[in-house]
């Protein structure tokens, strides 16, 4: 999973690719919620804040 900005999207999805071989699933932080999960408000690549979810 990488939580991330929108620069760093193309390369949170390759390392998911080679991680997992298999495509993941992207989502908009802004769209989605959970209940017992709070998101980084920063990029795991960058000190930007984060936009989407690679899961």
């Amino acid at each position: 999973m990488y939580v991330v900005c929108k620069e760093h999207l193309n390369e949170a999805i390759d390392e998911f690719l080679v991680e997992y071989e298999q495509s993941p699933d992207v989502y908009k932080l802004e769209d989605i919620s959970f209940t017992e999960w709070t998101s980084p408000s920063t990029c795991e690549f960058c000190d930007k804040a984060s936009v989407y979810l690679v899961v």
